[in-house]
């Protein structure tokens, strides 16, 4: 990696971390400069934009879930282990993620819902990537024979991704301490529910 390229990583860590505490729009290329002790117009030169900064942000949040998160997640053995494996990584990304403010993409999507423009569309497309992954995992559990052959992989995906926003509030926002143990529970019954 070269200096140029050390420097933008550098910007970028920052930026998410930024993000995390203060949402998208939170984000300046002035503070950011100062932040970094960088001139802003060579911040520029990394990120033309305030929108193309916010997308590498996004970007740099995504890679980051897929390595902590998806691809742990596909090593696991397929059928139950894997989603449970699922599960665990997910519970865990708050903490390993590296965004002090909690996650960039969760406070996002609720921020950029209702925003047009080039950092909505980065998400959505990811977000939607990831409900079509955890569906595929419920597929495979089918196939694998751990879940039921009527299972709908779309509402099995619509409630654990329920569970997750849910963790989200209640830990993040609430801070009870119960939150996880809710979580697990919530996740043991959609298990349950959906057992062979």
């Amino acid at each position: 990696m070269d200096q140029g390229e050390r420097t933008r990583q550098r910007i970028l860590d920052r930026a998410v971390d930024v993000a995390s505490r203060h949402g998208l729009a939170g984000l300046t290329i002035g503070s950011l400069a100062r932040d970094l002790d960088l001139s802003k117009s060579g911040l520029f030169a990394h990120f033309g934009s305030k929108t193309d900064l916010q997308v590498q942000v996004l970007e740099e949040a995504i890679e980051r879930f897929r390595r902590q998160v998806v691809v742990p997640m596909l090593r696991a053995p397929r059928g139950e282990p894997r989603v449970r494996e699922l599960f665990e990584r997910w519970l865990a990304w708050g903490a390993e993620s590296g965004m002090p403010g909690g996650c960039v993409l969760t406070a996002a999507a609720i921020e950029l819902d209702d925003q047009p423009g080039a950092p909505r569309e980065v998400l959505a497309v990811a977000l939607a990537e990831w409900i079509d992954t955890i569906k595929q995992v419920a597929r495979i559990g089918v196939e694998e024979g751990a879940f039921r052959a009527d299972l709908d992989a779309g509402q099995f995906s619509y409630d654990l991704y329920a569970i997750f926003l849910a963790y989200h509030l209640m830990h993040r926002m609430i801070r009870d301490p119960a939150a996880e143990t809710h979580a697990r529970r919530s996740f043991e019954g959609l298990l349950e529910a959906a057992a062979a």
